[in-house]
């Protein structure tokens, strides 16, 4: 099944053209061209978003699981078509995409039955004591409620499991709000057939069109005007440090700030403790290089950076090794390859910084570069600190543990930290757990933090920069409470209260 994209923008459930256009930037295969998203394309999805939420918002969870499975059943209708586009426009090999599709119907169905349980209602009730002194008290019933119309701004580096159907809407639709997707540039055919799935599903399960909109991409003040429209309760974001602070601004200078839950980055550091560098690090240098290139290192959770003590020479030569014979990637955008090409250029540029691998590389591809840094001189450049979207390592060498415990101390907010450590290393780590918990959403042991996995203990969050909101996940069915609030229902009839109450 092959699928050629009509270009238009799916509004209240209809295809909505004209306009200026842009064209894709495919990996490979044919261009085409989409009509260019517009700040007056915004304000009719969320006004026609927020008329949807009168009925949305209040429908029953079965109702909504109904849509969520309808959605996970329509883009496995579609689904070679979803892996032809997807690979044309991102350059990712069709297995990754079959799995990432995987993923998203995965989301989906999980929280179909995430919402028919009904523990995130977190429902409480303090029975009426009418016969207290010196008061008596009402009685009081609490559950979550949805907050209306939100928005979801599509990712690059997954145009599936974050982007039109991905984790953020999942989650919005399963807590009773509408979405107003903002499609990413880099896969808008994608983007597109995936609506199309979701257009179906509503029209299968007749539910009001208004609760799904897809706006392509077009100039900044169409994502602007998505966060600064006022029917919009919330905003879902994965991307750049840079392009979401300054949404997060936007957000915050609204007359009616609302929350704007941003996954903005993380260079996901990794603790080689002495023993396991003793026993294994060989074999933990040569995994760590795996991990690094996998998907030309973009993934928000690639361990970008790893902390060593002396001793640490096996697992440098290791991972220099597996790094040197790594082949050449295709990046995800031209955009990505040029951020990339400039993070290497930084890094290697830096006087304090010692070159251990470095490959050249040029237009759309990357390959992978591996640097060493001294303990003292990476506490003294907090850009080192900073992302680089891509294939590249960085290894930090520290004196003693005292100067390991000061790296934890002084890193950034972490979407991952990670321990490798044998069972000589116990008090090391155990000294260190307290440290790196503080910084991080997930803490790992004899692992690598490339791979998330959508369960309900999942964290994908951490303090920024890894995310503007510190207390909540974009992975896993926890993140369905970013898009919930609670209410009290005091001395409320039953035949007046919501379901689950």
């Amino acid at each position: 099944m092959t699928f050629t994209p009509h270009g238009k923008h799916l509004i209240a459930g209809t295809w909505v053209g004209g306009g200026e256009t842009f064209t894709s930037s495919p990996a490979q295969g044919p261009e085409h061209t989409f009509f260019k998203g517009t700040p007056d394309l915004v304000d009719q999805a969320c006004a026609a978003a927020e008329d949807a939420f009168w009925s949305f918002g209040y429908s029953s969870r079965q109702t909504r699981a109904d849509f969520l499975n309808a959605i996970a059943d329509e883009i496995e209708a579609r689904a070679d078509a979803i892996t032809e586009i997807g690979a044309q426009e991102s350059g990712l090999p069709e297995a990754r995409l079959q799995g990432e599709r995987g993923r998203t119907t995965g989301q989906l169905r999980l929280f179909a039955d995430h919402i028919i349980a009904g523990d995130y209602l977190d429902r409480r009730h303090d029975a009426a004591l009418p016969d207290r002194n010196p008061l008596p008290r009402p009685d009081l019933k609490m559950i979550q409620r949805p907050i209306g119309p939100v928005a979801v701004f599509g990712a690059s580096n997954f145009p599936l499991a974050f982007s039109t159907a991905g984790g953020d809407t999942a989650a919005a639709l399963a807590a009773g709000c509408p979405v107003v997707v903002k499609g990413h540039p880099a896969h808008p055919g994608t983007g597109e057939i995936i609506a199309e799935a979701v257009h179906a599903a509503i029209e299968k399960t007749g539910i009001h069109p208004g609760v799904f909109s897809l706006v392509q991409d077009g100039d900044r003040e169409t994502g602007a005007a998505l966060v600064q429209n006022p029917l919009i309760n919330a905003v879902g974001f994965t991307g750049s440090l840079a392009g979401g602070r300054a949404l997060f601004d936007l957000c915050t200078a609204r007359p009616n700030p609302i929350p704007f839950f941003g996954e903005l980055g993380s260079v996901n550091p990794m603790f080689l403790l002495p023993e396991a560098a003793r026993s294994r690090g060989a074999e933990i240098g040569a995994n760590w290089a795996g991990s690094l290139t996998m998907g030309a290192g973009q993934f928000c959770t690639n361990p970008g950076v790893t902390v060593v003590l002396p001793g640490a020479e096996a697992f440098i030569s290791a991972a220099t090794d597996a790094m040197r014979d790594a082949d050449q990637q295709i990046m995800l955008t031209d955009g990505i390859a040029q951020a990339y090409h400039r993070g290497v250029e930084r890094v290697s540029g830096t006087d304090t910084v010692t070159e251990i691998l470095a490959t050249p590389c040029e237009g759309r591809s990357a390959k992978p570069g591996l640097y060493r840094v001294t303990a003292r001189d990476w506490l003294a450049d907090n850009e080192l600190q900073e992302e680089v979207f891509g294939p590249l390592g960085i290894v930090v060498e520290a004196q003693d543990t005292d100067e390991m415990a000061q790296i934890a101390k002084s890193i950034q907010g972490q979407l991952t930290c990670t321990l490798h450590m044998d069972d000589g290393d116990t008090e090391l780590a155990r000294s260190l757990m307290p440290l790196i918990e503080r910084k991080a959403g997930r803490l790992l042991v004899n692992g690598f933090p490339t791979g998330v996995e959508v369960a309900d203990s999942m964290v994908h969050g951490g303090p920024y920069p890894a995310s503007t909101n510190f207390g909540a996940t974009s992975v896993g069915t926890l993140s369905i409470r970013r898009f919930l609030r609670p209410v009290c229902y005091q001395n409320i009839p039953d035949a007046l209260l919501p379901e689950g109450v």
